[in-house]
């Protein structure tokens, strides 16, 4: 899990008894860093906050650690000062999640020495937050021990949220060419995605190829691609020729993305690298996601932006599928296919094959790379983001499902997967608007996609359960 450091702001109420947040704030120190995680919070001095001059403090040394924080923890051992609380936040500048905590109460300590009223505490901070506009999350319980297992889960919910959040300001992406022709579908507005902090790098196909052709067939980045290649998968036919191109393709793909500082590729296939370069470039886009830098076909950048936010739900690799076939008659079963750039780590078994479908117009000597496997079994989540031009704003969908092990003979990377309500999705995503791809991540992370999105982000999500 990667290590994110938290603000932590102990909330302190002076008629309640301050020993409360000593013990409280030493828990909760611990706590967060044995999960894996650094905290920043104000120690010189009695623990919690209470009045300006705390907030104050609070604040400067939030705003000193800026680059560091990635979301605020606050903690109320007693009812807290939920004033000092907002103050602390709205002056450190910082905007990043908020996790709200509150500290339970045992039924046999409710005397004048020991009672918490953080329940009640809770309550009022919320309040407060809201009127201040800073937007926060919540443990499952009101009221629950930081030591307690359902808190550690909460944590590392939130670690998640705020993994996102931080992951999709300031992102940079490249596309690789122009979307095919055919599909309009992937259509997407850059000044949209730019408003909302994400930027996007184009490149023509053709300075692509054209540095790719300029490499020898003995050059070390080329050598060293071929290697990786030769590694990676399984290679059941092709030629040397073909391989060498790839390598090729790889390597500069490798040295833009490390150029331009990017984190995710999209890139245009169908079919003029197969007329123009003589391969499909599914297995270097597989290779991409699991390096943890995802990869779409048909330069579908908002399909990428869900993949790489499924990747930072997860941390592994996600996959951009197609919904693309019913399973018989049930009615919540679909099959996921593509022809396939599906990264190995997704995979049950994993080869590189000649693409069935492009082949037939191109040839079969100009159409092989494709990464052919089957998805493995086991819980998924799925996503989708989309620009919506005609409102200005970015509109999601995600949920959750499961892999099946499901018989089925076909080709390419394929799955057969089952979600609840089937219809209904298909139903929402037809009415809105949506394209035919969307991003999967193993795993249920659905609820910590749909809090980033939603609460931070502000983006119109539905979230599909049944």
């Amino acid at each position: 899990m990667k290590k994110l450091t938290f603000g932590l702001i102990i909330g302190k109420r002076g008629f309640f008894p301050a020993h409360l947040c000593e013990t409280g704030q030493q828990e909760m120190i611990e706590v967060i860093k044995s999960l894996g995680h650094e905290v920043v919070c104000l120690t010189d001095g009695p623990a919690g906050l209470e009045g300006i001059e705390d907030a104050q403090r609070c604040a400067k040394l939030f705003a000193e650690h800026g680059e560091e924080i990635s979301g605020i923890v606050v903690s109320l051992p007693n009812f807290g000062d939920e004033r000092t609380v907002a103050n602390a936040i709205r002056w450190s500048g910082l905007n990043v999640p908020v996790l709200v905590h509150a500290f339970p109460d045992q039924v046999d300590k409710l005397d004048i020495d020991h009672r918490r009223d953080s329940f009640c505490g809770k309550i009022s901070v919320c309040n407060v937050l809201r009127q201040y506009g800073i937007p926060f999350s919540l443990t499952r319980s009101h009221t629950i021990s930081p030591s307690s297992d359902e808190f550690k889960e909460d944590l590392q919910w939130f670690a998640g949220v705020c993994r996102i959040v931080k992951g999709l300001k300031n992102l940079r992406l490249g596309a690789i060419g122009t979307r095919p022709a055919a599909f309009a579908t992937v259509r997407y507005s850059e000044k949209i995605l730019e408003r909302a902090g994400i930027t996007v790098e184009p490149i023509d196909l053709s300075e692509i190829l054209g540095r790719a052709q300029s490499l020898g067939d003995q050059d070390a980045a080329v050598l060293e691609k071929l290697a990786s290649i030769e590694q990676y998968i399984t290679i059941n036919s092709g030629n040397k020729d073909s391989l060498l191109r790839m390598a090729k393709f790889g390597a500069v793909i490798d040295q833009w993305v490390k150029e331009h500082n990017l984190k995710g590729t999209a890139i245009q296939c169908w079919t003029s690298l197969e007329e123009n370069f003589g391969i499909t470039p599914c297995s270097i886009m597989s290779m991409l996601p699991d390096q943890l830098i995802p990869s779409a076909c048909e330069v579908d950048i908002t399909g990428l932006i869900s993949m790489y936010a499924l990747q930072l739900a997860s941390q592994e690799a996600s996959a951009i599928v197609d919904w693309n076939n019913n399973y018989g008659n049930d009615p919540d079963k679909v099959v996921f296919f593509h022809c396939s750039n599906y990264p190995k780590s997704l995979l049950e078994t994993s080869e590189m094959g000649e693409h069935k479908i492009i082949s037939r117009d191109v040839g079969r000597e100009n159409a092989f790379g494709t990464v052919c496997g089957r998805l493995k079994s086991g819980p998924f989540t799925f996503a989708r983001i989309t620009t919506d031009d005609t409102s200005g704003q970015i509109r999601a969908y995600l949920g959750e499902g499961t892999m099946t092990s499901d018989p089925a003979e076909t080709f390419g990377g394929y799955g057969v997967a089952q979600i609840p309500g089937l219809q209904d999705l298909m139903k929402y995503v037809c009415y809105n608007g949506f394209e035919h791809h969307a991003a999967i991540g193993y795993g249920n992370y659905a609820s910590m996609v749909y809090e980033a999105f939603t609460r931070y982000l502000n983006w119109e999500t539905y979230y599909h359960q049944e």
